[in-house]
């Protein structure tokens, strides 16, 4: 396998073969698309080869998992390796995808990050709703057992599936025999982790580039993207688009080609990046932007978990707004003011506002609020909530007006009654 001569929109790393009709779990398929498992690095190999190709954390936060990585082989005593696979961003299907499709790459990744750290444990997180894909990183983990080819030990779990419970702290938490619940910091996982040891907690994809880096190096990863973004990327694309799916596209790539690929209604004019926890930005102020933490920060966006969600043109973005805010209040961990209480405020604050009702200074009220949640919770969820209310506030700016001064909807006409956009999750799950 070969890297493309010059960047472009699209690339095949992660998915090379996914349209085969073998067996994806099959360890003999994988090893004819990637080859063998390399030899474990001495430690600090590994750690440098990801470092220098400027890989990040594809779970949302975009942290260099170089450093993370030698912050865990530093740590004292043998460490835990996590590799996080709850897709718990609901408009995101990439570890899915990529689980079902090539889960040895992410074991692969795992197991060769776990000797280059020091650990004697790797644990697979898929969320307990998904019977059929746990059971296939089962068997996966099962054939590598026979063939005796991973240095640590591999083991699948299966955590509850809400939203909060995907977080590094929740995940440590849950493994340590508590609610998959966040807790608060430091001590950050690297530090103190699961049983009290160093662990080292990513995303599944990012296990998966890990993978690859071991196999063709780093200078090979950065020639798949530009300098602020190497390597590739897996982006979900939905909303109003004519082939919905994950697709993996070149790091920085622009918004609009990622988007171009799923076929978008022309008439559309505000896409949703980053996921949930992300923001609302009119398509015409970001199509050019690559996706990238530092290209997309000074619009207040980010690429977070490779979300793009299109906005119908006859949809309103306060209304899919304030669904989505009603259920972050729902799926909070209840453990902080901000949470218990500020999170229904701002989300009842919403469907008053979008609802075109308002009562007595709403915006007013509603902005104060936002203020004073930001940055005050026990973990990030309202952070994120915020982050999300804001964005529409600002996007949408002309349909606040209206909404807030009880006048027609500007995108959903009188009487009209689109059908929600974003996918509320319908599982429900205890926190056990």
């Amino acid at each position: 396998m070969t890297a493309p001569a010059a960047p472009a929109v699209t690339v095949s790393r992660l998915t090379v073969g996914w349209g085969d009709r073998d067996d994806p779990a099959l360890l003999a398929t994988h090893e004819a698309r990637y080859g063998p498992l390399p030899s474990p690095e001495p430690a600090a190999g590994l750690i440098e080869a990801v470092t220098q190709a400027g890989l990040t954390g594809r779970g949302g936060a975009g942290f260099p998992t170089g450093t993370k990585m030698a912050a865990v082989a530093h740590g004292k005593g043998p460490a835990v390796v996590v590799a996080n696979g709850m897709d718990s961003e609901p408009a995101s299907d990439k570890d899915e995808a990529l689980l079902s499709r090539a889960p040895h790459l992410v074991l692969d990744g795992a197991a060769l990050a776990a000797a280059s750290v020091g650990a004697s444990q790797v644990f697979i997180c898929v969320p307990r709703f998904k019977n059929s894909l746990i059971g296939l990183v089962q068997r996966a983990v099962a054939e590598r057992t026979r063939a005796g080819i991973d240095p640590v030990a591999i083991a699948v779990h299966d955590p509850p599936g809400g939203y909060v419970s995907s977080s590094e702290t929740a995940l440590v938490n849950w493994l340590n025999g508590n609610e998959a619940k966040p807790t608060a910091t430091p001590p950050r996982p690297f530090q103190r982790g699961v049983d009290r040891r160093p662990t080292l907690i990513s995303n599944v994809e990012t296990f998966a580039h890990i993978g690859l880096i071991a196999r063709f190096g780093p200078e090979w990863f950065r020639q798949g993207g530009r300098p602020e973004a190497p390597g590739s990327m897996l982006v979900t694309v939905s909303g109003a688009v004519a082939a919905p799916g994950v697709f993996e596209v070149a790091g920085g790539t622009p918004v609009g080609a990622a988007l171009d690929l799923a076929g978008p209604d022309e008439r559309s004019g505000f896409v949703l990046i980053g996921g949930y926890f992300g923001s609302w930005n009119k398509i015409a102020q970001v199509g050019h932007l690559p996706l990238a933490q530092s290209t997309l920060r000074p619009v207040g966006a980010s690429p977070g978990a490779g979300v793009l969600v299109v906005l119908p043109h006859d949809s309103c973005g306060l209304t899919e707004t304030a669904r989505l805010l009603a259920w972050f209040a729902e799926q909070s961990a209840g453990q902080c003011g901000p949470c218990r209480f500020g999170l229904p405020a701002i989300a009842d604050d919403f469907a008053r506002l979008a609802s075109g009702h308002p009562d007595g200074y709403l915006l007013d009220r509603l902005e104060r609020r936002l203020g004073q949640v930001n940055g005050r919770g026990a973990c990030a969820h309202p952070d994120g909530a915020v982050r999300l209310a804001s964005s529409a506030l600002s996007a949408f700016a002309p349909d606040v007006r209206a909404h807030a001064s009880s006048r027609p909807c500007l995108h959903a006409p009188p009487g009209s009654a689109p059908d929600p956009v974003l996918p509320i999750p319908a599982h429900a799950e205890a926190e056990a």
